[in-house]
């Protein structure tokens, strides 16, 4: 004799205990809150945002403009053949000063021999080497961490998850390579 495979069951209702049922024990009972009083105001504190922002204008930005430069912004400026310097230049249209940081020179060493020209670009003098005060050797927060802290940088990046984070920064403009060129986004607005 064969057997026949029970249906499932749909949109079976499951029986709920109330919250005033005794079988329920006290700590299981949800209380429910009270309605809060129209008449008490209340207080919270606005995040401190920097006197650099004339609303959302960033007035610590003008030339010769400082430019933070990532790991990935250098490798593709060598891919597309553009010269670091010049190419931020013609960018900008004002003369423009490439900073990097001790994590991302520490990034550019441990990738080895393949990013062996890299880092010859970047003993150019004209590269100025910033120092880092925290813990870790992950770039991509310190590169966040020292725009949070001075808002006069322009982050020169193209990794995608750096930039998502950056544009959430108010007043940080983005610069990133593009069409054998170098291309600057507008200001993240902080959404």
């Amino acid at each position: 004799m064969p057997r026949f495979k029970k249906t499932r069951k749909f949109a079976v209702h499951k029986n709920i205990l109330k919250e005033t049922d005794s079988r329920l024990k006290e700590g299981d009972r949800v209380i429910r809150k009270k309605k809060k009083d129209e008449n008490v105001i209340e207080k919270y504190e606005a995040p401190q945002t920097t006197s650099a922002l004339f609303f959302n204008y960033n007035t610590q930005l003008g030339p010769p403009y400082l430019i933070l430069l990532d790991t990935n912004f250098i490798n593709f400026s060598i891919k597309c053949k553009v010269d670091l310097i010049d190419g931020m230049t013609d960018c900008m249209y004002a003369k423009c000063i490439p900073h990097l940081t001790e994590c991302v020179r520490g990034e550019m060493e441990r990738l080895g021999e393949r990013y062996k020209l890299a880092l010859k670009i970047l003993k150019d003098p004209r590269v100025k080497t910033l120092s880092c005060s925290h813990k870790g050797i992950y770039a991509d927060d310190c590169i966040v961490e020292r725009v949070k802290e001075h808002k006069c940088y322009i982050v020169a990046t193209c990794d995608k998850l750096l930039k998502r984070r950056v544009r959430k920064i108010v007043g940080v403009p983005i610069m990133s390579v593009g069409q054998r060129k170098f291309v600057i986004e507008r200001m993240g607005m902080g959404v």
